[in-house]
């Protein structure tokens, strides 16, 4: 089944930063992640063209990018379409994801300073006041900083820069999650937790304080090949 596509939500580029081709991709980027431009999407480049106010090549350039980052399909006589889910590279993300987060906790817990705990406290405190005013966007910002702070303290840039990419697979699978009554609240404990944990200079409390938190969510991604098949890859074109 071909999914929605509508040019008209894309983001107007003017007050973008970048270059043309950059602000593009910014543009289509947010809509693919919010699923504004659903999973099996046709994308259609003229509709792209004249809806931002572009020439193809820019379009051209930011659907490259995307393909490389895998948010898009490019299919020879059949066009580009919005990448569908795959359970499998979703359960692999998510492992990839933990493997990494979980190491670089045990390194923060033991080698942070005291600035960098003061960062991760602070992060928290803000989740805190999001979710009593609940405001769930905001809250979510603060949920991925606090994640990009503990990878920005391990020192290498490297692991920071694959976390992102692996968090990308997973970002979008986790737009289908309904909000859960009182998951944002237990998601703050389970932070504060892991920045106590740190606090302690406790490597092992650290490391099973975020092994608990990412299995939070990863036990919901399963549900949605089921309850959103339209989204997912058929398993015989793996």
């Amino acid at each position: 089944m071909t999914q929605a596509f509508n040019a008209r939500a894309l983001t107007a580029i003017d007050d973008l930063p970048g270059s043309l081709a950059q602000r593009v991709y910014q543009s289509l980027q947010e809509a693919i992640m919010s699923l504004t431009f659903p999973p099996g999407a046709l994308i259609r480049k003229g509709a792209i063209c004249d809806e931002l106010g572009v020439s193809r090549s820019p379009v051209s350039e930011a659907i490259t990018r995307l393909a490389s980052e895998g948010l898009v399909d490019v299919i020879p006589q059949s066009g580009t379409r919005v990448a569908r889910f795959s359970i499998e590279e979703i359960r692999e993300a998510a492992f990839m994801r933990e493997a990494l987060e979980v190491a670089a906790v045990e390194k923060v817990a033991r080698d942070h300073t005291p600035d960098q705990y003061a960062k991760l406290a602070r992060n928290v405190r803000l989740q805190a006041m999001l979710v009593e005013d609940h405001d769930t966007a905001g809250f979510y910002q603060a949920d991925e900083e606090f994640h990009a702070l503990l990878m920005e303290f391990t020192g290498f840039p490297g692991v920071a820069a694959t976390v992102a990419t692996i968090a990308l697979k997973l970002k979008r699978p986790r737009m289908l999650l309904l909000p859960e009554p009182g998951r944002n609240d237990n998601a703050v404990r389970e932070h504060l937790a892991i920045v106590e944990a740190i606090r302690d200079r406790n490597p092992d409390e650290a490391r099973s304080a975020m092994r608990y938190h990412l299995a939070q969510l990863v036990s919901r991604f399963d549900p949605l090949e089921k309850e959103h098949p339209e989204f997912f890859r058929s398993r015989q074109s793996h």
